[in-house]
């Protein structure tokens, strides 16, 4: 018996039809599990990752001067979309995040690019992380265990498993590992600072590169290159909206749960940056696996920073499995994508979006490049970016009388500036790794194909992201 029903409508070159309530019924999130102090612990979850590991490899494409002006631009730049993004989530809180407000804003053939973008990000983002996990646990040197498959393999089932058993479980779980990880920070912090000198910060050699100098030892364009890796701070907290659905009044809660964690993430990534490069030196942890326990050495401080970075890592590979499960959810349940792939089953936990991505995910992390995968994950993130702005922007414009609990200081040209910096974040990834770049424009490209070839015909008019839309195009039509 088909869930189908008969009605369908054609709009903005797509054809929607409407599906029964069982249809939705198999695609239902736990609802009202998460509060804003939740919901900023999964903000500073998704990021945490990138004070331990990755950030590093920034100072080998900018020196610590090209990191630094690299780093202050970005942290400029998510302040500004996280304000965009709070205002966005109030006025439409759903499990689709970036998609739900660029599907508004831009119509399917937008929403559905902003979400394949970050679906990139979410889904090439762990399988960096996993590498990162492996430098680390290879680094405690327990039971003569080494970096390799085996590991990233078990992670991926242990964090997947959890994850099936229910979203306030993991949501729990995911909020006490954080929390060790911040602490972690704070010991680092606190012996690193009795390591520091100055001149460890400059001690990469000049190239012969224009405007190169010991502050900026790879010139000028070192502060573009650098930029992927100083978004590795902050990677992912966009993903807060993700949990809306799941949300104690998201209006409310969401936009103070994102603002929160970024205020957290800023002090995180500023310590890390100055204490780690200045204990350790910037030539000895440029291309580092586990920056932080090479900066303080083979002391007990370091053993403790290690494990607990260890947390740390885990935290974000954790949370960002559940960041894809929920993109990935929102645009099947749409029918975007698969329908089977956004059935969850008894504990309310999305499987196959769990499990698909996890697949996918531990596959890639097998090429062990954690710099490249990060790259790869930070196109995606910077692409939608700029359509998100672009989402905020239109929306402010079309649709000034839009009820929004939350408004952005500033307004567009908070947003505006946020999308100057992440279009040339785009740019610059190409610059790193323009191979690696390219392929995901290529996966990118062959999602929005399957888009115009197939999906479009298919979408699911009373999904909540589809249903959004119908009520701005009423709202229009009366007016």
């Amino acid at each position: 018996m088909s869930t189908a029903e008969t009605h369908s409508s054609h709009h903005d070159g797509t054809h929607s039809h409407r599906e029964s309530g069982d249809y939705l019924d198999r695609r239902q999130l736990k609802k009202g599990t998460a509060g804003w102090v939740l919901l900023a612990g999964l903000g500073v979850s998704y990021v945490i990752s990138g004070d331990y590991s990755g950030w590093n490899f920034g100072l080998e494409q900018g020196g610590f001067g090209g990191l630094l002006i690299a780093a202050v631009i970005i942290a400029g730049m998510y302040l500004a979309m996280v304000l965009g993004m709070a205002e966005m989530s109030s006025a439409l809180p759903a499990a689709g995040g970036g998609y739900t407000f660029a599907r508004r804003a831009l119509g399917p053939w937008g929403g559905f690019a902003t979400g394949t973008a970050i679906l990139i990000e979410y889904a090439i983002a762990p399988a960096a992380i996993a590498t990162f996990i492996g430098a680390y646990v290879e680094s405690l040197e327990l039971f003569g265990i080494t970096d390799g498959w085996w590991i990233y393999l078990a992670v991926y089932a242990v964090f997947i498993g959890i994850h099936l058993a229910g979203v306030g479980e993991a949501l729990k779980v995911m909020f006490v590992i954080t929390a060790i990880a911040l602490v972690g920070l704070v010991v680092f912090a606190l012996a690193a600072a009795g390591q520091f000198e100055a001149s460890n910060l400059t001690n990469i050699a000049p190239t012969d590169a224009a405007g190169a100098s010991d502050f900026l030892p790879f010139g000028f364009i070192g502060i573009w290159a650098a930029v992927p890796f100083a978004i590795w701070f902050f990677l992912a907290i966009e993903g807060v909206p993700l949990a809306a659905e799941e949300a104690k009044d998201p209006a409310r809660n969401v936009p103070r749960g994102i603002i929160a964690a970024m205020g957290v993430l800023l002090v995180t990534a500023t310590a890390v940056l100055v204490l780690a490069t200045g204990a350790g030196g910037a030539d000895a942890i440029q291309s580092s696996g586990n920056p932080l326990v090479e900066a303080l050495g083979d002391g007990s401080a370091a053993k403790v920073v290690n494990y607990i970075g260890l947390a740390g890592l885990v935290a974000s590979f954790f949370s960002i499995i559940y960041a894809y499960s929920r993109q990935l959810f929102a645009l099947s349940r749409a029918g975007y994508l698969p329908r089977a792939l956004s059935v969850t089953n008894s504990r309310r936990a999305p499987t196959l979006a769990l499990v698909v991505p996890g697949v996918i995910g531990f596959l890639l992390s097998l090429t062990g490049q954690g710099d490249m995968l990060l790259n790869m994950a930070v196109f995606g993130a910077a692409l939608s970016y700029v359509l998100m702005m672009v989402s905020h922007i239109v929306l402010r414009r079309r649709e000034p009388d839009m009820e929004r609990p939350y408004r952005t200081p500033g307004g567009v040209v908070t947003t505006g500036f946020a999308l100057v910096v992440a279009a040339l974040a785009v740019v610059a990834t190409f610059l790193v790794n323009s191979t690696a770049a390219l392929c995901c424009l290529v996966v990118f490209g062959a999602f929005m194909l399957y888009f115009g070839i197939h999906s479009r015909h298919h979408l699911v008019a009373n999904s909540p992201d589809e249903e959004f839309a119908a009520v701005a195009r009423a709202e229009a039509e009366l007016e």
